[in-house]
């Protein structure tokens, strides 16, 4: 009898055992995905297009800050904005890259896509930039997740409780000038 129980004891010591084990390396794996996902991310952000991603740090992000800790403290909205709006207008590579184009080399008022950004912050000043770096930077913005500042998503959602309409100020806009008229 005493046999029995000392192997018992014995198979509950092992058992216990096996489940720390079995929980630790459970564990130590879904740590081990998380920072591997973390870091696959930033280098997919940092790799892809390598050209454009640099020249979209050297010349965009000076203006359109990812690393600002809030909405108060930026001069211009986070390129991530400027994505999610010019790409419901124009969802194909070239119309998206013809348009962030055409918008940096002769921005105005008129042309505005981002009515909020241009009440907020004024219209972008005309940028010394050759016509060559403004594709590459739209095409990488098109073909590649963009950084965000860490609040944006929460500005993002309080801006936008409904979703995104498409030019619906625009229209109410247009609506009431033709009226004067």
């Amino acid at each position: 009898m005493n046999n029995v129980e000392i192997t018992k004891v014995q198979k509950m010591k092992v058992l216990k055992i096996f489940l720390v084990i079995t929980l630790v390396i459970v564990t130590s794996c879904s740590n081990n995905k998380k920072t591997k996902n973390n870091i696959t991310e930033s280098l997919e952000i940092s790799t892809e297009n390598g050209e454009g991603y640099k020249l979209l740090q050297q010349h965009c992000y000076a203006c359109h800050s990812v690393t600002s800790k809030s909405h108060d403290e930026i001069i211009a909205p986070p390129m991530v904005a400027v994505k999610r709006r010019y790409i419901r207008s124009y969802n194909t590579e070239n119309e998206f890259v013809e348009a962030i184009t055409n918008w940096v080399l002769d921005p105005s008022e008129e042309n505005a896509l981002m009515f909020g950004a241009v009440q907020n912050f004024k219209v972008m000043p005309k940028q010394p930039f050759n016509k060559e770096e403004i594709i590459k930077i739209a095409t990488y913005m098109f073909n590649n997740e963009l950084e965000k500042p860490s609040w944006f998503q929460k500005h993002f959602n309080e801006e936008h409780p409904n979703g995104m309409r498409k030019g619906k100020r625009r229209e109410d806009a247009c609506l009431k000038i033709i009226k004067l008229f």
